[in-house]
């Protein structure tokens, strides 16, 4: 298994397709990456902003540009020396309107459980009468019945598919931009008739939430769950993946989502034997202290356990007691983050997900329905994976029983019992769909509900780390890949390392943040969790736009589900948060304010974003670069960060930096030359001395006043990373110093010589750049 040296994603879709991605192959070339890495480029939803909702495994995207501008790119990685690594999206597939675009799900709504694709989704076939859930109308059937909402109509691409909409003799149905086919010899009789006649059954989209009988990607009701569990489903879905892999056109998968498999192991299994063992990584979320299944055919996962490690480097935990005090007194809520999980779970679980829960009461019929949702609220993990037949694991045994330990006593028997079955496969069933349940449990309950709701220090609310683990973490030697940002984090690397700096100055944030809401209330009032949150989204994305900073606000309150949701809109209350977004960020007192706490800031934050990045960058596993995060990024979540990357001016940075000394690069700092110029070094360095970052992983103690503040490791004795942390208190480095082992070093970021053999102080290594890559020549 052949690994990149590094890889840098990008989003590929109609604003950024494939023909643009190869015009900055050459650019990301000369930065030093060693792989392109791309969202999925499978054929997607009309419109796709980012390749998740594939619609037909058989094709590359024609609005991404299609196999000829994939083979076109691929050509010019070979050229540029760079491999390919492409997502793909085993678990769902889109079945987005109309129906037809996805031929798989068009077939079974026609054919049902006579169609050759059936068994290529989950469906509860024993529910509404044999037929598929449709939740997608705006009121009841029979309200849009007597509306006369549902028509008959000829199918695009027939005969006379230009006599529209109320053909008696048509062959599909439309509910507005919604197409349905018809069964074979159904076509006649009353609309009431023939639609009872089907499938499927169409009703109001609020049906998702207890009535779907369709496995679904978490309560996107749009993303059907695909049973790739199947050989032929497995064969079928991965047949041009497999191609692509096989031509040599794709050095490396990256598997999303593999929690919601059946079974992920088998899968892998699969795939590696498909592929011959291609590099793979997967996005697996390991919660705090959980490790990676070592029986999974894979090189690691896509790096959420390592941006927690490094994220919590830059946390001071002495802030702690202080930080939790400011929080607590500003929002009046004293409640413990475990209690916040659970409540989040357990709305989600309630609420959002509470087809899947009555699925698997169906399963299980003779135990509670609450001890089933206790249980999974309990869970600690994304999931378990016991597997029908099969002894269970320690790992499996010993989280459920903390699950069992956390349920609430008038439910823990039951739960123990429920325990039991998932571990000795007495109901097989059961326990597949249980496992496949925890995981949406988890993400829209904690990642979506929780890390909203709980807003102490928000640099900490990211995926694969915890709110309550307040710092510091060590290093972890790893395989996979190592990131600080992706398309999925919650906010950009930059923006975490900005907040993360409130944990060394908790007093005078909590002073501010009372200034601050004094006269913020002159604009309304919001919620007290999210106001909390919005203050230090202005620190960490700081200079904030107002559009910007509305479109978060309103995505958090949603997410949030206290005065508004997804669901349930409170179009008032949205209204005036966004009063007090735009009056508040337009208040000039506030603002002046503002500008005053963040100036003695904005150079800290610089520093720990060099800092952080650098150790990503070296640390043990393979780095990816996020787009444009080689340029200082201050990005918010989804769909803030999947803006458009001005890569003209990357290319001008990265030309002149050959021309500038460290003195130079640091004075350009707001332009993010000094970033730049870090990523470029270490990936050059990755790229010519692989031998050291394959190598062994030694961290370095350093001595003196400000020990603890200095983070050194070496890789293959050939490689020296030397970053700060926790600065603002650190006015001079004193009596600090460095073990280097022997040999002549040079320090890559500056070009000093560093003489080995001996302690250095720690103000050396730092004098004309803040952060320190130092390379042995000699040894």
């Amino acid at each position: 298994m052949t690994h990149p040296t590094s890889t840098y994603r990008v989003q590929v879709n109609a604003d950024f397709p494939l023909p643009a991605t190869a015009e900055v192959v050459d650019y990301l070339r000369d930065l030093g990456v060693g792989a392109l890495y791309t969202s999925p480029i499978l054929r997607s939803t009309e419109g796709s902003t980012h390749g998740y909702d594939v619609l037909a495994h058989d094709a590359i995207d024609d609005e991404a540009g299609g196999r000829a501008a994939l083979d076109a790119l691929s050509a010019r990685l070979r050229n540029a020396g760079l491999g390919l690594v492409v997502d793909v999206v085993p678990n769902h597939v889109a079945i987005s309107p109309p129906a037809d675009a996805n031929a798989w799900f068009w077939d079974v709504l026609q054919h049902g459980r006579d169609s050759r694709y059936a068994k290529a989704f989950d469906v509860d076939w024993s529910r509404h009468g044999g037929r598929i859930l449709l939740p997608v109308l705006g009121a009841s059937l029979r309200e849009v019945l007597d509306a006369g909402e549902i028509v008959r109509a000829v199918a695009a691409g027939s005969d006379d598919s230009a006599g529209t909409a109320e053909s008696s003799s048509g062959d599909v149905l439309r509910y507005h931009e919604h197409v349905w086919p018809l069964a074979p010899g159904t076509a006649d009789g009353e609309l009431d008739d023939v639609i009872f006649r089907q499938h499927y059954l169409p009703d109001h989209w609020r049906s998702a939430a207890h009535d779907l009988n369709y496995r679904r990607f978490f309560d996107v009701t749009t993303l059907a769950g695909l049973r790739v569990e199947d050989p032929q489903v497995f064969e079928e879905s991965h047949a041009l993946v497999v191609e692509l892999v096989r031509d040599g056109t794709v050095t490396g998968l990256r598997v999303d989502h593999p929690d919601g498999l059946a079974e992920p192991a088998e899968y892998l299994d699969r795939l590696a034997e498909a592929t011959g063992g291609v590099w793979t990584v997967v996005e697996k979320i390991l919660e705090p202290g959980e490790h990676l299944p070592a029986e999974w055919q894979c090189a690691g996962t896509t790096g959420y356990d390592a941006l927690a490690e490094v994220t919590g480097l830059f946390v001071d935990p002495a802030g702690e007691d202080a930080l939790t005090r400011v929080y607590t007194e500003f929002t009046g809520d004293a409640t413990p983050y475990d209690e916040v999980v659970a409540r989040g779970k357990r709305l989600v679980l309630t609420e959002i997900l509470g087809s899947e829960v009555e699925w698997l009461h169906r399963l299980l019929p003779h135990e509670p329905r609450e001890a089933i949702v206790e249980l999974l609220v309990a869970m600690p993990v994304y999931r378990t994976y016991a597997r029908p037949g099969a002894p269970p694991s320690d790992h499996d045994r010993a989280v459920l029983a903390e699950a069992v330990a956390r349920a609430p006593e008038e439910w823990r028997t039951a739960a123990e019992r429920i325990a039991g079955y998932l571990l000795d496969g007495t109901y097989p069933a059961f326990t597949t769909r249980f496992q496949q349940t925890s995981g949406p449990a988890m993400a829209k309950g904690v990642e979506d509900t929780a890390f909203y709701r709980y807003t102490r220090l928000a640099s900490l609310n990211e995926v694969g780390g915890s709110p309550a683990v307040f710092g510091p973490t060590r290093i972890t030697d790893r395989g996979g890949m190592t990131t600080l940002s992706t398309h999925d984090t919650k906010r950009s690397e930059d923006v975490r390392a900005r907040i993360s700096l409130l944990s060394e100055v908790p007093e005078e944030w909590g002073a501010a943040v009372r200034r601050w809401s004094a006269l913020a209330a002159r604009h309304g009032s919001i919620e007290r969790n999210l106001e909390y949150l919005m203050f230090q989204t202005f620190v960490g994305a700081y200079p904030l736009d107002a559009d910007r900073a509305v479109a978060y606000a309103l995505k958090a309150a949603r997410e949030q589900k206290q005065r508004t949701s997804w669901l349930d809109q409170d179009e008032a209350y949205e209204a005036e948060l966004e009063r007090w977004v735009r009056g508040t960020l337009a208040d000039p007192d506030l603002t002046r304010d503002l500008d005053a706490f963040m100036a003695p800031l904005v150079g800290h934050g610089w520093t720990a974003s060099l800092a952080q990045k650098l150790v990503q960058l070296t640390m043990p596993g393979v780095p990816d670069v996020y787009q444009g995060c080689e340029l200082w990024d201050y990005s918010l979540v989804d769909p803030d960060n999947r803006r458009p990357v001005d890569y003209a001016t990357r290319r001008r940075l990265l030309a002149e930096l050959a021309t500038l000394d460290a003195e130079a690069i640091t004075a350009r700092a707001a332009e993010g030359l000094p970033k730049l110029h870090v990523v470029r070094t270490a990936l050059h360095l990755r790229r010519e001395r692989p031998e050291a970052f394959d190598g062994s992983y030694e961290p370095v103690e350093a001595a003196g006043a400000w020990a603890d503040r200095v983070v050194a490791f070496a890789r293959g004795g050939a490689v020296l990373t030397v970053v700060p942390r926790l600065t603002i208190a650190v006015d001079d480095w004193k009596d600090t110093t460095l073990p280097v082992p022997a040999g002549t070093w040079r320090n890559l970021l500056t070009g000093d010589a560093v003489a080995g053999g001996g302690a250095r102080p720690v103000a050396e290594l730092f004098a004309r750049f803040p952060v320190a890559l130092l390379e042995r020549e000699t040894p």
